[in-house]
């Protein structure tokens, strides 16, 4: 990979205390292994991650779903206004070289879903365990804490796990 790998993460736009403080350390996790966070920008998850790795040094880029790059949590790197609502939802999955889903809510889901359809890795912590009626495509991996969702997926991407 000649890049950084870049991770979505991708959960509750209203999350708990404790999906919250999950995220956060997600994203310091990925700002010290030198991942891109990426992320749908506004609160909850988006924030707490954007957070934790902003406040490591790393570089988070949030694809909002409205058109105003205002509308952004202010820990966001790159604010990038979409105005595709929950459309963006395929652009936060289709730029990542993986996912981590923490906790879970329909957009949350909805996310899961793409990166899994298209083949991304997907890493839940706390979030949906999905098994297709077929048994084809795996659902998302489960991870106990968030250093294992990020040693987990980042192992995925670089394809040494």
């Amino acid at each position: 990979m000649s890049h950084p790998p870049y991770v979505a993460v991708v959960g509750p736009g209203e999350a708990t205390p404790q999906e919250s403080a999950a995220a956060e350390e997600v994203g310091r996790r990925l700002a010290a292994r030198g991942a891109v966070v990426v992320c749908g920008g506004l609160g909850g998850v988006m924030e707490a991650v954007a957070r934790g790795a902003g406040g490591a040094g790393g570089t988070v880029v949030g694809l909002l779903p409205t058109r105003a790059r205002s509308d952004g949590n202010p820990y966001l790197t790159v604010a990038l206004p979409t105005g595709l609502g929950e459309l963006r939802n395929g652009l936060v999955v289709g730029v990542a070289d993986g996912v981590i889903a923490v906790g879970g809510s329909w957009g949350t889901m909805s996310e899961v879903a793409l990166a899994l359809r298209t083949g991304k890795p997907v890493v839940s912590l706390g979030g949906w365990a999905l098994t297709p009626p077929s048994g084809g495509v795996p659902g998302p991996r489960g991870t106990a804490t968030p250093q294992e969702a990020v040693e987990t997926v980042l192992a995925l991407v670089l394809g040494v796990g």
